[in-house]
C-alpha cells in the first residue's frame, strides 16, 4: 500500500445516504502494459469493475474495523483487465456505515465526519518500457445515483436495471487524513457455497416461499424477466409460524427485503451491498413462473480453513455439531456477530469470548481473531473499558460488563494457546493490564460491585423470562471473572517476561473476598446458590473447596433434572461436571431432549443453534419478538467439550499450538464410539474411540513434532508420532 497515499478522498455532490454511488474515470493506454494493481478502499461497501469485469472475489469491502482508527485497504492484481481504452467504476453502498449512524451526529464521527459514503482508490501501471502511471481519486471522476437505487444492510435493497441518474456530477475532494488506512489484514470475505432450493411451499396464507433446508447468511441469486416496470420482491426468514406460514417478526425493524424492477429482459441477480439471514424466502409480485431452479442461496462468510470435525454414534449429536457449524459459518462474517438476521448483527465481546475455544478447533480463526483484537484495542477507551460491541458503534459505553469485556484478556489467549501466536499476547499486554486496571478501580475490597453488568443472559433462574439478566447475583459473576482475567494476565506477564508478584496479590485477595461473600464450607451460600455460581466458582478454581462445590452443581443439576445456565454459565457447565467425577451428569445434560436442553432445538428441526433455549416452543409458539435468533451461536460453546472431554483432544498451556498434546477422552455407556481430528500448525491430531467386546479401543494419531500423553482408566500413556492403538 503505497500509491493510495497520494490519492485524494472523494464523495458525490447529492446527499445520499441510503443509494449506491457509482464513481467512474475513463482513461487510455498507449504502451504495452506490463504490471497494473489497484489499492482500493471505501467509506461503505464498494463494488469495483474495470471494463465491466468485477475486480477480486470478494464481497462486502473493506469489511468491518474501527473506522476512526483503521480502514482497510486491498490491493489486486488487475494486470489483464487494462486495454488500450479503459473505464474505471466502483459502486460504493452504506454496507456497514448505514442505520446506526445516518443522521447521528456523534456517530457520524465514526465516519472521519462523513454521512455519505466516499471513496479513495489508486490504479497504477507499470509499462513494458519501464514508466509508471498512477491515477488516483480525484474531482475529475464523474459521480451518478447507482442503480442500486436503495441499499441498507438491514432492510435490503432495490435494484432497477433501467435507472440512469439524469445528472452526473463531477467529484467532490474532501480533505481527510490517510493515516488511518492500513493493509487488510482480516481474512476475504467470499462466496462459500450455492445451496438449492428444497422445496417451494404455499402456506396456509397463500404466500409463495421457498425452503433452502438450512438456516445460514449470505443472499439469494435468482434468475428473473417479468413485465417491464413489474417489481419482485424476496423477503427473508427463518421460520415458519405454528400455522406453517411465512415469519419474520423476530427480525424486529430490519426489512430483510430484496426488490428488482423487471425491465423486460432476462436477467440473473444477486446484491452487492448487503446480507440476509434465512432459510426461507417469500415471493411477491413475480408474473415468471416459479421454478426452484431459477432460486440459489449463496452462503457468505469470512475465508478460514475448517480444521475440526466430530462425529459420534447418536445422530442427534452429530445433527448438534452440524448446526453449531453452520451457526459460526453465519456469525463470522468479518466479526464475530452475534446473529446474521434481525436489526443487529453486532460484534457482541461476550458471544465472542465464550465461543473462541469451540471457534479455534472448528476453523483456523487466527488471522479472523487478529483483525477483530486489533480492533477491540482500537475502540478500548483511554481509562481501560471494553465497549460491549466491537467495532464500538454505540460510542457511549462508560463502563465494562464482566464476561463480555473479559474478550480483552480471553479471546488473546485462545489464539495464543491454539496457534502459539507469542506476538499476540505480547501486543495485546497493555489493553489486558488496562482493563484489569478498570476493574479494580470499579472494585471494593476484592469485589467487582461498581458496574453494570448483562448477569447470566438469558438464564432460567428468574421467575420472569422476560428479565434476561436477572438470576445469579452480578457481583458474584464479576467478581469471578476478574479472578478468571486477572489469572490469564498474569500468565500473559510471566510470558512476556514480567513480574507477577503484585496482580498476584490483588488475585489472591479478590479470592479470599469471593469466598468470604458468596461461599461458606465450600459451598455457594443458599442465597446465591445457582449452577452459574457453583460453575464459576469450580471451572476458574476460586473454591477452596473444589469437590464440595462440584458436588453442590451436581445437585442442583440432578434435582431439576436440566441446566438453568445462561451466557455465562452453560460454555462451562459440561466441564465443570466432567473435570470433578460428574460426567454422568455432564452427558445426561447433553443427550437430554427435552426443554431445556441442546438438542430440544435439534428435535424441533433446528440447522443452527437457537438464542434461547426455547426459542421455538413444542406448541410452535415462539419465546418471543424482541429478542429470539434463530442462529444465535453462543451456546454453540458446547462444541469445545465435544472436542476436548468426549474426544479427548486438548492443547498444553505450557507448550500450546498442540506442540504437546493432552489426550484425555471422557466415555460414556450410551455411546457407541465417538471420533475427532483437528488440523493444527503441527499436522493433524485426531482421536477416536469405541467400544467393543466389553472394552473400549482408543486410536490417537500424533503428528510428527509433537509429543503425547493420553489419560486412560488404566492411567497415563505416553504416546509415539504416528497412530496410537490403546485397549482397555
Amino acid at each position: 500500500m503505497k500509491n493510495i497515499l497520494s490519492a485524494n478522498w472523494i464523495k458525490s455532490p447529492k446527499l445520499s445516504q441510503e443509494c449506491e454511488i457509482c464513481y467512474t474515470k475513463q482513461f487510455s493506454t498507449e504502451k504495452e502494459v506490463k504490471n497494473a494493481s489497484l489499492e482500493i478502499t471505501s467509506l461503505g461497501t464498494y463494488v469495483a469493475r474495470i471494463n465491466g469485469n468485477r475486480v477480486g472475489d470478494q464481497v462486502m469491502t473493506p469489511g468491518w474495523t474501527a473506522y476512526r482508527k483503521r480502514l482497510q485497504v486491498e490491493t489486486y492484481d488487475v494486470t489483464d483487465m487494462i486495454g488500450a481504452e479503459n473505464k474505471i467504476s466502483v459502486g460504493v453502498g452504506p454496507g456497514w456505515k448505514g442505520r446506526y449512524f445516518t443522521g447521528n451526529e456523534r456517530c457520524a464521527e465514526y465516519f472521519l465526519g462523513v454521512r455519505e459514503t466516499a471513496l479513495i482508490c489508486a490504479l497504477a501501471i507499470e509499462y513494458a518500457d519501464g514508466t509508471e502511471e498512477v491515477i488516483v481519486t480525484d474531482d475529475t471522476w464523474v459521480t451518478e445515483l447507482g442503480k442500486n437505487v436503495y441499499s441498507d444492510l438491514y432492510n435490503g435493497y432495490k435494484y432497477d436495471p433501467l435507472y440512469v441518474d439524469p445528472k452526473p456530477m463531477d467529484a467532490v475532494v474532501f480533505p481527510k487524513d490517510t493515516n488511518i488506512l492500513i493493509d487488510r489484514d482480516g481474512e476475504k470475505i467470499i462466496e462459500q457455497e450455492r445451496l438449492e432450493a428444497k422445496e417451494i411451499i404455499i402456506t396456509p396464507k397463500g404466500e409463495t416461499v421457498i425452503d433452502f433446508g438450512q438456516n445460514m447468511t449470505g443472499y439469494v441469486e435468482f434468475k428473473v424477466k417479468g413485465n417491464k416496470g413489474e417489481v419482485v420482491t424476496i423477503e427473508h426468514a427463518e421460520v415458519l409460524d405454528a400455522g406453517g406460514n411465512f415469519y419474520r417478526d423476530n427480525l424486529r425493524s430490519a426489512k430483510a427485503k430484496a426488490e428488482f424492477v423487471c425491465d423486460g429482459e432476462e436477467h440473473i441477480h444477486k446484491p452487492d451491498h448487503t446480507f440476509f439471514g434465512f432459510r426461507y424466502i417469500r415471493l411477491t409480485g413475480w408474473s415468471d413462473e416459479i421454478k426452484k431452479e431459477n432460486f440459489t442461496a449463496i452462503v457468505v462468510h469470512s475465508d478460514m480453513k475448517r480444521t475440526g470435525h466430530f462425529e459420534c454414534s447418536d445422530a442427534r449429536l452429530n445433527k448438534l455439531y452440524s448446526n453449531i457449524i453452520w451457526g459460526q459459518k453465519g456469525n463470522y462474517l468479518d466479526v464475530p456477530t452475534d446473529c446474521p438476521q434481525r436489526d443487529e448483527r453486532l460484534g457482541w465481546t461476550g458471544d465472542a469470548q465464550v465461543f473462541i475455544k469451540a471457534a479455534a478447533y472448528n476453523y483456523d480463526v487466527e488471522r479472523f481473531f487478529l483483525k477483530w483484537l486489533a480492533d477491540l484495542r482500537a475502540d478500548q477507551r483511554p481509562w481501560g473499558t471494553i465497549p460491549h460491541v466491537i467495532p464500538d458503534i454505540f460510542d457511549c459505553d462508560e463502563n465494562s460488563s464482566a464476561a463480555w469485556a473479559d474478550a480483552a484478556t480471553v479471546c488473546p489467549w485462545q489464539i495464543y494457546l491454539s496457534y502459539g501466536n507469542k506476538e499476540l499476547i505480547e501486543t495485546s499486554l497493555q489493553s489486558m493490564k488496562d482493563y484489569i486496571e478498570y476493574i479494580e478501580m470499579q472494585s471494593r475490597d476484592g469485589i467487582w460491585c461498581k458496574s453494570w453488568h448483562f448477569g447470566d443472559w438469558l438464564n432460567l433462574d428468574a421467575s420472569d423470562v422476560g428479565k434476561c439478566d436477572i438470576g445469579t447475583d452480578k457481583d458474584l459473576i464479576a467478581t469471578a471473572y476478574y479472578i478468571y482475567s486477572s489469572n490469564i494476565l498474569i500468565k500473559a506477564m510471566k510470558l512476556c517476561g514480567e513480574d507477577t508478584a503484585e496482580q498476584e496479590a490483588k488475585r489472591e485477595t479478590s479470592i479470599l473476598a469471593f469466598r468470604r461473600e458468596f461461599m461458606a464450607d465450600g459451598r455457594i451460600k443458599p442465597e446465591f446458590a445457582t449452577q452459574t455460581a457453583c460453575v464459576l466458582a469450580v471451572h476458574f478454581g476460586i473454591s477452596d473447596n473444589i469437590a464440595e462445590t462440584a458436588a453442590q452443581l451436581n445437585e442442583l443439576v440432578t434435582e431439576c433434572g436440566h441446566l438453568k445456565t445462561g451466557f455465562v454459565g452453560t460454555p462451562y457447565l459440561l466441564h465443570a461436571l466432567t473435570d470433578n467425577g460428574y460426567a454422568e451428569t455432564a452427558y445426561s445434560l447433553i443427550l437430554r431432549e427435552e426443554y431445556p436442553s441442546w438438542l430440544f432445538s435439534v428435535k424441533m428441526g433446528a440447522t443452527t443453534v437457537w438464542e434461547h433455549w426455547d426459542s421455538l416452543r413444542e406448541d410452535g409458539s415462539m419465546w418471543s419478538t424482541d429478542m429470539n435468533s434463530f442462529n444465535h451461536y453462543a451456546y454453540g460453546a458446547v462444541a469445545d467439550w465435544m472436542y476436548g472431554d468426549m474426544a479427548g483432544i486438548n492443547v498444553d498451556e505450557n507448550n500450546p499450538a498442540y506442540k504437546n498434546i493432552i489426550f484425555k477422552p471422557v466415555t460414556d455407556s450410551r455411546l457407541d464410539w465417538v471420533k475427532a481430528s483437528v488440523d493444527t500448525r503441527m499436522g493433524t491430531v485426531a482421536s477416536e474411540w469405541k467400544k467393543a467386546d466389553g472394552k473400549t479401543v482408543y486410536i490417537f494419531t500424533v503428528p510428527v513434532g509433537s509429543t503425547a500423553t493420553a489419560y486412560l482408566p488404566d492411567g497415563e500413556h505416553v504416546l509415539k508420532c504416528g497412530v496410537n492403538e490403546i485397549t482397555v
